[in-house]
């Protein structure tokens, strides 16, 4: 509070400051406090109604669900992004950001109506126990679990548990006659945000973020260590499918590519003043080259990163116009521990750019955006795509062109790959029969396969899907439904041979070989690897867009 003293100014001046400091009151607050009392009226208004409906109703109502879908039709209302997460939902939506959960340390699937375990998950509390990849797990407790419709969410319920209780499972291991029995003590199992981290070639690293969770940045801090010690010179980032996660944690990754004081992002609202966000002087890559790949599944913090990448000319964006979200979410707890995330405030690219693509025909509309840039050829044809240059900024370096208004425009376009030709083998994929097959396949020949590859770069180099595998898929697919497209198959035996010879190296040795197998023929990458090893010609990018 200021305290202005009568004995140190003319009376006169007194009357004009105490006229001007009641008018400032009757000018300022008067909408906050407007805000307030409607606030306070429609609180009073909606218990209201709740009572009424509670009280003389004719027929019986659940109060609680109807405040729940108020809720969630209110917020609707307001734009796409804030939304109500009901109490038993907080804990299931915050595992992934949070990077671990409490259970015991296992991938599994559904095959045959049974619990079949994929893979172990390293130095959690099943691998020090001994089960491994392929075990069936038949009991749960004592209670039999195979053959009664078993679902994942049923899996989820009976495996998860806090840290440091028990789980009794009894399981049947190929090859042994009798059931075993493990005693296992649930512990925090990691969530890894990092897919992938491996050499290309001699020069140039390749990261693929599949989130920004609280353990990203030391995810990612750990592979270029590693990729660093391999000579890397150059680094692909990819962040296809990123949906996006922590503010905090986008500031941090775009930090580990730009100087000191460079502005990553500024956030303003309504109820929130402008705050920059700036890279700190302890990045890991702030030289180098670099490429950034993005699609229309790219969102948020992948927004973030690959704007702030594109604004200070450090590095080339590649693939399609990214998602388009550029509203920054807050949660807040309601009184039973439910919560909604708020949309507070925009967020913004150093160039000043919002991303943001328009919400103000309602969510119903904004969800259809991905089809109308389906149904315009925007995913197929750079040429489709048409921005008002209302909407056109400046990179802060090299001055090129870069527009706002829905998602981060790439400087290399990539088109999306749906030919016709891919409906038999999309169809074999969306019934599972190439996924089960792979699971019956490793099930049965694990050890041999093991056997004959104990390392990944011998898999890689010799092995090779044959003939009476594909027929074995083909078969299964026509008893399941999926009607045999010759003309299909032949076109995209090479795609099916590449995505099954993965999807077996998943099983027997880890995400990343599989990684290193699915995009061996990867358009964007290729492109990438293209031009960020050609130092003339990525330098030229950097000053025009291709």
């Amino acid at each position: 509070m200021i305290t202005i003293s009568k004995n140190r100014f003319p009376k006169n001046i007194i009357d004009v400051l105490a006229v001007a400091f009641v008018a400032a009151l009757a000018f300022f607050p008067a909408a906050p406090l407007k805000a307030q009392d409607d606030v306070q009226k429609n609180q009073m208004k909606f218990g209201r109604l709740l009572r009424l409906v509670d009280g003389y109703y004719v027929d019986s109502a659940n109060v609680n669900d109807l405040t729940e879908k108020a809720i969630v039709h209110m917020l609707s209302e307001l734009d796409p992004h804030s939304v109500y997460i009901s109490k038993e939902e907080v804990d299931k939506m915050n595992e992934p950001l949070q990077g671990n959960f409490e259970g015991i340390g296992i991938s599994f699937n559904i095959f045959k109506d049974t619990l079949l375990i994929t893979s172990i998950i390293p130095g959690g509390p099943s691998e020090k126990v001994g089960l491994r990849a392929g075990d069936r797990i038949l009991q749960v407790d004592g209670k039999n679990i195979a053959g009664t419709g078993l679902k994942n969410s049923d899996v989820m319920g009976m495996l998860r548990g806090d840290k440091g209780t028990t789980v009794e499972l009894s399981v049947l291991r190929r090859n042994l006659d009798e059931m075993l029995d493990f005693t296992i003590i649930r512990d925090k199992i990691p969530i890894f945000s990092l897919d992938a981290s491996y050499m290309l070639d001699d020069k140039t690293g390749y990261i693929k973020l599949n989130k920004f969770s609280a353990t990203t940045t030391e995810e990612f801090t750990k592979a270029m260590v590693e990729l660093k010690g391999q000579n890397l010179q150059n680094l692909i980032l990819d962040l296809r499918g990123n949906g996006g996660g922590y503010l905090k944690t986008a500031i941090e990754i775009s930090g580990q590519f730009l100087n000191a004081n460079k502005l990553i992002v500024y956030t303003d609202g309504l109820h929130e003043p402008r705050r920059d966000y700036k890279a700190s002087s302890g990045g890991i890559f702030k030289n180098g080259n670099l490429v950034v790949l993005v699609d229309e599944s790219s969102a948020s913090a992948s927004e973030i990163v690959s704007g702030a990448i594109q604004d200070w000319d450090r590095g080339l964006i590649i693939g399609r116009r990214s998602f388009g979200k550029g509203l920054v979410q807050k949660p807040y707890f309601l009184t039973d521990g439910s919560l909604v995330r708020l949309t507070t405030a925009h967020y913004y690219t150093p160039s000043g750019r919002n991303i943001q693509k328009p919400y103000e025909h309602g969510v119903e509309e904004y969800k259809r955006d991905y089809l109308d840039r389906l149904s315009s050829g925007e995913l197929f044809n750079a040429d489709s795509i048409h921005l008002s240059d209302s909407l056109k900024f400046k990179t802060l370096l090299n001055g090129r062109n870069v527009y706002g208004g829905g998602g981060v425009m790439p400087d290399i376009f990539i088109p999306m790959d749906t030919s016709a030709y891919y409906r038999y083998y999309n169809r074999l994929r969306r019934t599972n029969v190439v996924y089960n097959f792979v699971l019956d396949y490793v099930d049965l020949h694990r050890a041999d396969l093991k056997k004959q590859y104990p390392k990944f770069e011998k898999f890689n180099s010799k092995f090779e899907v044959t003939q009476n595998m594909i027929d074995s898929i083909v078969a299964q697919g026509e008893k399941d439904g999926v009607e045999k497209d010759e003309e299909s198959l032949d076109f995209t035996i090479k795609t099916m041979k590449n995505d099954i010879k993965a999807l077996i190296a998943r099983d027997l040795f880890s995400i990343n070989d599989y990684f290193k197998i699915l995009f061996k023929e990867d358009e964007a990458i290729l492109k990438a690897l293209e031009v960020i090893e050609n130092k003339e010609r990525y330098n030229n990018l950097l000053v025009s867009v291709e």
